[in-house]
């Protein structure tokens, strides 16, 4: 910001003949530290005197002349002006990188909002969908139905990239098709059987299970940490199965088995090695796994459940065919955004941030279904719950530190 400054002539000057002089105003000069000069920072230099130069100042300061030889300080002057034109940063670009920075935070806010909120509404809609007709293999297919409606309608509208998949590409995804679609089968007839709380705690082993696999297929040693933490979700299951109101053997089997199949996944991937070119990243992969769940899925529950989802049958089983319907198209919704909206955090965020936040995400999707469906729950099974879910969170802290090496 440039400085109105009143200058004045001492009369002990001699007589000047009068000439154009051309001042120039340096902003950076005037910008140099006083302490730096040993001079008042409002300073104009005027290059066109060649025998003498002169410093003008404001009214506070007095005129002095300087020696025509090169000064020291003028050299100085010269230094800490390229100095401070490298170092000057304008103020708008720092108002630009934090209203950057903060629209980030509350885009990342919103999609954690979305994730969660989508994955409660799928919980509840699709229990009541199951309570009230016990068919997870129809229900199943009618969530991978809707999800694949909507990666074409996303794909012909060019809303996201298409892929061009090669046959040797699809051959790798197929083991992953496969054990995704056991794995929401599984969590489905969990979840017709018995309480969401309760399905979600038994899931709360995943780690378990990925520990497990990694060390059998991977030949990946758990660390001491990893082992620690596994201790308290095993346990913390164990107590809260032991005073579940809900509990049947089919529920927590079929819980279990979801684990098995979803760290299968995780482990198969590993394995097989599937190339993640510029065309297949994390949510094209889960569209096209998507899918080849529905052709699995098919052919298998239309020669098992096919006419349990017909509007003859809902009726003559006394239930409401418009509320199954919606209810059930909402569930496969949620069902789908939900995931498309954690891949979306998973690439802006690191995976131990997303691994707390998927373990936050099941806190409130117990606490929710409990509260929704007046879930009876004893201090007991409170109690074990907690310790499940305590315990995956430390998993999800300590699974990436890696022992030290060995120093000869």
């Amino acid at each position: 910001m440039q400085s109105s400054a009143v200058f004045s002539l001492s009369p002990s000057l001699p007589l000047l003949k009068p000439r154009r002089l051309s001042l120039r105003h340096h902003p950076i000069t005037t910008a140099a530290s006083s302490s730096d000069l040993n001079v008042s920072p409002n300073v104009v230099s005027i290059p066109s005197l060649s025998r003498r130069s002169w410093r003008l100042a404001s009214s506070d300061s007095p005129l002095r002349a300087w020696s025509g030889v090169p000064s020291p300080i003028s050299h100085s002057l010269d230094t800490n002006r390229f100095r401070t034109a490298a170092t000057a940063v304008p103020e708008s670009a720092e108002e630009g990188d934090n209203s950057g920075k903060l629209t980030k935070v509350l885009e990342l806010g919103l999609l954690f909002a979305m994730w969660y909120l989508f994955n409660i509404y799928f919980n509840i809609y699709n229990k009541q969908v199951l309570k009230a007709l016990h068919a997870p293999m129809t229900v199943t297919l009618v969530q991978f139905a809707v999800g694949s409606v909507l990666i074409t309608i996303m794909w012909v509208l060019n809303l996201y990239k298409r892929p061009k998949i090669s046959g040797a590409q699809l051959a790798a995804i197929l083991p992953l098709a496969v054990v995704h679609t056991l794995g929401n089968l599984f969590t489905n007839m969990s979840l017709g059987k018995v309480s969401v709380s309760f399905t979600h705690t038994i899931k709360a082993m995943e780690p378990f299970f990925s520990v497990l696999l990694s060390a059998m297929f991977l030949g990946e040693k758990p660390t001491p940490w990893v082992l620690g933490a596994i201790v308290p979700i095993v346990g913390g299951v164990a107590l809260a199965s032991i005073s579940e109101v809900s509990f049947n053997w089919a529920g927590f089997s079929s819980a279990m088995a979801s684990n098995l199949t979803n760290q299968s996944r995780n482990v198969l991937s590993k394995k097989v090695m599937v190339k993640k070119d510029d065309s297949l990243d994390n949510i094209t992969l889960f569209s096209i796994i998507t899918l080849m769940s529905l052709v699995l899925m098919a052919p298998v529950t239309f020669f098992t459940e096919g006419i349990k989802f017909t509007p003859s049958y809902i009726q003559s089983a006394g239930v409401n065919v418009k509320q199954i319907y919606t209810k059930s198209l909402i569930a496969a919704l949620c069902f789908h955004a939900y995931q498309q909206v954690s891949y979306m955090i998973l690439a802006r965020v690191s995976p131990v941030t997303h691994s707390v936040g998927n373990c936050v995400k099941r806190v409130v999707v117990i606490v929710s279904s409990v509260i929704f469906f007046k879930t009876p729950v004893s201090p007991v099974n409170a109690f074990g719950t907690g310790i499940a879910l305590a315990g995956v969170f430390l998993y999800s802290r300590v699974k990436g530190i890696k022992p030290k090496p060995k120093t000869a």
